[in-house]
């Protein structure tokens, strides 16, 4: 669509800076790099620079490692957005007239290719130049909110805008909530998908999933993030990263398998079933490790609580392991920053520390905060989606 017009209009002109990576392809399988080059005369405008993310421009890069600056095989200047700064600085804007983003995004609030667009629309909008969001799918769905708020005292590259775990949006619906509700005062400009419903996950949508980093592989990876990703930043148990399941199963050494199942399925948590599970580990904390524990299956994506699936699993292992959590939660203390920015908020591992039967006030995390971002983001939503 971003070719044809209206949208072409945009671009006629224009110097571009393409902020993208490997994830942005079309049903060809054709990146967007390859298009806005194959395109730039047509539609009169020149593709002058690139921009990469976290994980760099083909996502080889492991989380939270720097990515060096480079040239494309074009010739064309790649800016590393995760190296010295995470923000296009004034000279890597220096003669360009238009910013596009491109980027698949995974619908979880801690993930930084939603940071990466805002801090370029941020700086874009001091030196007056238009940013166009050409939006993707939210491939969890556009219908699920779960979770907790954004705590400001927690802001960070991992989670920078305060709405709840699970959002329930598109990046190019993001893009227009954080640029009138911070008043960033951006040019900005979205060119909608055509097609996309709010109910579909990425598997309805039809579209090829690319891995967005090393441990989302698959088109239903995002959809299990967060039911377990927070999890594994307190680190005693294991999610699945070093396995072949990565988020996707719960397991340690010290778990019975079939009680703690069990108990899960007995919570009757909407649309997920835990199946008694036994693996060991080929890389991280647990290699090598038997563990055993719960597979995670997603029985109604459209019923589905991410995070509420969360809660249910930490209140169990603190029900049925109440010393290995105590542990784990005294450790947090001691070194608390990749957990609470993740999950965004001190709240639960404060119920995780007080509560005998956490699950309920766990629940509760949020809840008004949660209401009143549903009845703020309605003006975002886009009309045919």
């Amino acid at each position: 669509l971003v070719f044809q017009p209206p949208y072409s209009e945009t671009l006629k002109g224009k110097k571009v800076g393409l902020i993208t990576n490997h994830t942005a392809v079309n049903k060809k399988l054709q990146t967007s790099i390859e298009l806005f080059l194959q395109e730039q005369d047509r539609v009169k405008f020149e593709l002058v620079a690139l921009f990469a993310p976290e994980h760099g421009l083909h996502g080889d890069t492991h989380a939270g490692k720097d990515v060096a600056s480079s040239k494309s095989d074009e010739g064309l200047p790649i800016h590393s957005l995760h190296g010295a700064t995470r923000r296009p600085t004034a000279q890597m804007l220096k003669g360009i007239s238009l910013l596009v983003f491109d980027i698949q995004d995974i619908g979880t609030r801690s993930y930084t290719f939603a940071t990466t667009l805002y801090y370029a629309m941020e700086e874009a909008a001091k030196l007056h130049i238009p940013v166009l969001v050409l939006d993707r799918p939210n491939p969890i769905n556009g219908i699920i909110v779960d979770g907790p708020m954004l705590e400001k005292e927690l802001r960070s590259f991992i989670g920078y805008i305060d709405v709840p775990y699970c959002h329930g949006m598109t990046i190019g619906e993001l893009a227009r909530f954080f640029n009138e509700e911070y008043k960033i005062g951006c040019d900005l400009h979205v060119v909608p998908m055509r097609g996309w419903k709010r109910w579909m996950n990425f598997e309805d949508t039809g579209l090829h999933w690319i891995p967005t980093s090393p441990n989302i592989p698959e088109a239903t990876t995002p959809c299990f993030y967060p039911m377990t990703g927070f999890l594994g930043d307190m680190r005693f148990v294991s999610i699945g990263i070093g396995y072949t399941l990565p988020f996707k199963v719960v397991g340690a050494p010290w778990i019975h398998p079939n009680k703690f199942a069990a108990a899960l399925n007995a919570r009757k948590l909407p649309g997920v079933f835990f199946y008694p599970f036994r693996f060991q580990p080929m890389g991280g904390s647990f290699l090598a490790k038997p563990c055993k524990g719960a597979l995670l299956k997603i029985t109604n994506p459209q019923r589905f609580l991410p995070v509420t699936t969360a809660y249910a699993i930490l209140s169990t292992l603190k029900e049925q392991y109440p010393k290995e959590m105590a542990k784990a939660l005294k450790e947090l203390k001691a070194k608390p920053d990749s957990f609470f920015k993740a999950c965004g908020t001190h709240a639960i591992a404060n119920m995780l520390e007080k509560e005998k039967l956490p699950f309920a006030k766990l629940t509760a995390i949020h809840a008004k905060e949660r209401q009143k971002f549903l009845e703020v983001r309605k003006k975002y939503l886009h009309p045919d989606y």
